[in-house]
């Protein structure tokens, strides 16, 4: 059936023909395809959330007959990303078979197992809960997805009038239910009742549709959630303003952006009162339409409808009760009235817990919100890592949608506690949880590093960042910093351009990291330069310079630094990079060598006086690295030949001769250096020092 290209309104048609003739007789990647379009569009479906399907004919590998296999996204995938190792290949003849073994709702959970015994492809992906669902639907290729629009119907007081109405009786409805076999079968029931229709409605959750090929499903959900999506537009404001209208302004944008910076170390260290959280703050449009409404104090108290969006916001969030313009300058102060507000939803979420757990249920986890909405400024997330914390973000502005449009065309209804317990305290989903991977040493922490995109730093950052730290990258050339950040993904880099003698620079750049990823757990001091000359041709320039960059470089950073750390109350670490001649006196480098003997000392210092909050304090003394060091351009190395009498290109190996390993040393070397005294093992240990300089006698420390 050839379907004309079609002109959309709410949704983004991105169907390419020509790679639909590419993949011809490549019904699998038709699937992938399609899916990966869905998945590129957030009004369509959510990260995450929904399935896609399609059925072909194959040759079994045993009896050589040919067989109908469904291919369907497997569990924990995302169709935005989907790729043949996320797909799920199952016979169609045995997921059938599972309905004569079928032993009530009550024993669901079991059927999930079952679906191993009806693997085809032995590279699946473990099959997801929504399986059945899919399976029992006789079409082709079937979508299932999580459009706001839709949802707001299905969680409106009066979707199943709406959705027969809108649609004319094209699109069936089936009732609230937690995802399973059971529903699997009302979803085959509701097709054989209603026999000619293009969709079926579930309520509180989602949308199923279907076509006989690729295209005819990709086009037959664009044109229901295209329809749901202008009947949402056509009632905005009609019986009454969006969420009831403004209680209050929003804050300009700039004051906005400061006082969340302000707040959200203070908030982070609260909300990871159970485990360290990474944080992420939003502005968005649609998040200010929501906080500064009349309803917020209606809605935000029901949480959310979709199970998708429960799973990753919580049961519901914590509104602040605090003015957009506070003073937050007196940290303390703020945090003790935040205190009570806390404790409030953590005593909330336990009784929630206890009215709720069945004999079986998994043990309580975090009792800390998700989600925190702070009236006139914005909205933070915080989770176990900045992917998990932005996506619940963008959950709940779904939520967000979805509360506008049902409140536009009926009444809001949420998930009811109970259901909504049973989702986050399923069996299924603690199993699932107790699969994932182990964190890594530095999950959940985060690390700015001055001089972040130079050879050392960014080495530091790449060793941090691959131990599972989020990285925050500082560095005065922005074109650097640009390339260095792009080197990482989206949710484990960011940077600010600083020099680090201007202190609004740094300011801005603690932030710039308090917004991007909630404060800061690690502080390395790499920011530096190098200046080789006798006494006589030292300028007083020379030495201004150096001083300024190393000493009140360091100095500064760990000032601004230590602020955040004090704010959010969960200790940290200050790793100082100085050098071997911080404590070896050598020739021609009175500047070079003073500037480092003062920020070795001031390590001393400031371990000695922060100790008492937690805060380690302690240097990494590196020695001749040359390889891809910045310093080592220009002057510098010209400089360290001429002292020591020999050729820059002789200069690696004589530094090695010299150490007692007889060892180069790389930009590595350091980098795991940094790594042993913030990797946990030396978690008791502060003002030390760590050289990495291949054994250097006269720089031993005792």
């Amino acid at each position: 059936m050839e379907i004309l290209e079609k002109t959309f309104q709410h949704v983004n048609y991105r169907w390419d023909k020509a790679k639909e003739a590419a993949l011809k007789n490549d019904e699998v990647g038709l699937l992938i395809y399609r899916s990966n379009l869905l998945g590129s569009d957030l009004r369509i479906t959510n990260y995450g959330g929904g399935n896609t399907s399609c059925k072909t004919i194959e040759k079994d590998p045993l009896t050589k007959k040919e067989t109908e296999i469904m291919w369907v996204k497997g569990s924990g995938g995302d169709i935005g990303t989907l790729t043949k190792s996320g797909l799920a290949a199952l016979y169609m003849e045995r997921l059938h078979s599972l309905k004569n073994i079928y032993r009530g709702l009550q024993y669901e959970d079991e059927m999930v197992e079952l679906f191993n015994h009806c693997i085809y492809d032995l590279n699946s992906k473990a099959p997801s809960i929504d399986t059945p669902l899919h399976a029992f639907l006789p079409f082709k290729h079937i979508d299932h997805l999580h459009p706001d629009a839709a949802i707001a119907i299905a969680a409106s007081k009066n979707g199943e009038q709406i959705t027969r109405e809108l649609f004319s009786g094209q699109i069936a409805w089936v009732p609230w239910q937690r995802p399973g076999f059971d529903l699997a079968l009302k979803l085959e029931k509701a097709l054989n009742d209603n026999p000619g229709i293009r969709g079926i409605m579930l309520g509180g959750h989602g949308l199923f549709t279907w076509g006989d090929t690729a295209y005819e499903c990709y086009i037959n959900s664009l044109e229901i959630i295209d329809k749901a999506s202008e009947y949402l537009l056509e009632n905005y404001g009609k019986k009454r303003p969006v969420f009831g209208g403004n209680k209050i302004t929003s804050l300009p944008k700039e004051k906005r952006v400061k006082q969340a910076a302000a707040l959200a170390p203070v908030l982070r260290g609260l909300a990871s009162s159970h485990a360290r959280m990474i944080g992420h703050f939003t502005d968005d449009e649609r998040v200010l339409e929501f906080i500064n409404s009349k309803d917020l104090d209606k809605l935000a108290p029901l949480g959310t409808s979709c199970p998708d969006h429960f799973l990753r916001t919580k049961i519901k969030p914590l509104v602040l009760n605090i003015p957009s313009d506070a003073d937050l300058s007196d940290k303390q102060k703020i945090k003790a009235g935040l205190d009570k507000d806390f404790e409030e939803y953590r005593k909330y979420y336990q009784k929630y817990y206890d009215d709720h757990k069945h004999s079986n249920s998994p043990a309580v986890r975090d009792p800390n919100p998700v989600i925190i909405l702070w009236p006139g400024v914005g909205m933070f997330s915080f989770s176990k890592d900045k992917q998990t914390t932005r996506v619940a973000s963008e959950f709940y502005i779904n939520a967000i949608n979805v509360m506008k449009g049902a409140e536009a065309i009926s009444e809001y209804v949420a998930l009811p506690l109970q259901e909504a317990f049973d989702i986050e305290y399923w069996l299924l989903e603690e199993a699932k949880l107790q699969r994932m991977p182990k964190e890594k040493p530095l999950s959940r922490k985060i690390a700015l590093i001055t001089g972040g995109a130079g050879g050392i730093g960014l080495a530091i950052a790449k060793k941090l960042s691959s131990e599972g730290a989020c990285v925050f990258l500082t560095d005065i050339n922005e074109t650097s910093l640009q390339h260095a950040t792009k080197q990482f993904g989206r949710d484990i880099a960011s940077g600010s351009v600083v020099d680090v003698t201007s202190t609004e620079s740094i300011q801005l750049a603690y932030e710039k990291a308090s917004l991007d990823f909630g404060g800061v757990d690690i502080i390395v001091n790499c920011a530096g330069l190098a200046i080789s000359k006798p006494i006589e041709q030292t300028t007083e320039k020379d030495w201004d310079l150096l001083n300024d960059v190393i000493v009140k470089g360091q100095f500064m950073i760990s000032k601004e630094g230590v602020e955040v750390l004090r704010a959010q109350n969960l200790g940290g670490d200050i790793v100082n990079i100085a050098s071997k001649n911080a404590l070896v006196a050598g020739p021609n480098n009175v500047g070079y060598g003073t500037a480092k003997a003062a920020q070795t000392h001031m390590s001393r210092l400031l371990a000695a006086e922060l100790g008492k909050e937690k805060i380690r304090v302690n240097v990494v003394n590196p020695d001749a690295v040359i390889e891809g060091s910045k310093i080592w351009e220009g002057e510098w190395a010209a400089g360290r030949a001429k002292a020591y009498g020999v050729t820059v290109e002789e200069l690696p190996s004589f530094y090695a001769k010299r150490t007692i390993m007889n060892e180069i040393i790389t930009t590595e070397d350091i980098a795991n250096g940094v790594f042993v005294l913030v990797g946990g093992h030396l978690s008791k240990s502060t003002g030390n020092i760590i050289n990495v300089d291949g054994g250097v006698a006269a720089a031993f420390v005792r």
